[in-house]
Formats: structure tokens, sequence, C-alpha cells
């Protein structure tokens, strides 16, 4: 098993996004992979250093769709401390644009230029 494919995505939600304000990021891992591997994983490829990981497995679930039932797969998701000053960028900051800015927008920032 080679480090860089321990982790297999981020988990992007709510929650997530919250966390990583305290500098807390969220990963959906391999199975089989511990702690070590997963610190060790997000120092090479995201060039950071990490403070601590704690490991949770998800149990999987059983859904419904009329009567036929089916069962969504667990995982094992790894929750990454950084140490301080340190980031991760995970998804990108949208830039706006001029076609991108409303009309509503636009005013408002004439406002401000003519006072």
């Amino acid at each position: 098993m080679q480090i860089e494919n321990i982790i297999l995505k981020p988990i992007v939600t709510e929650k997530s996004t919250e966390f990583e304000t305290v500098g807390k990021y969220i990963f959906k891992v391999m199975a089989n992979a511990n702690k070590i591997e997963v610190k060790k994983a997000v120092e090479k490829v995201f060039g950071t250093k990490v403070a601590d990981v704690n490991i949770l497995n998800t149990q999987s679930k059983e859904k419904r769709r009329g009567r036929t039932i089916g069962h969504v797969a667990g995982y094992k998701k790894a929750i990454v401390t950084l140490k301080k000053g340190q980031k991760i960028k995970i998804r990108e900051e949208k830039k706006e644009t001029k076609k991108g800015v409303k009309k509503e927008d636009k005013k408002v920032e004439e406002k401000v230029d003519n006072e």
C-alpha cells in the first residue's frame, strides 16, 4: 500500500468546514489505514505538519426505495488536526468577476465610490 493512496477524498460538509477554522480536516481513508499511516500521508501529500489524528469507522446503513432494500457501504474517516499556522487548501475559492456581480452589488459599489 502506497502512502499517497491512503487518503481517498476529503469530506466537505457544513460541519467539516466549521472544523477548518480550528485547523481540523476530515478525510475518507482506506479501511485498513491506521493513525500513523494517515499522518504520514497527509504530511507527504499536502506538505503540512500534523499534530493529531483521530479515526472512526462509520457503519453501513440500510436504505429503502419503495419495497427494495439496499445498503450504503460504511467507511473509515480520519479527523486530522494540523499544527498552528498550517493550512490545507481543499476547495478552490471562487473569484468574483465583473459578469458575476449582480446589479445590486454594483449600486452598492457606486455609492461607496461616490462618497
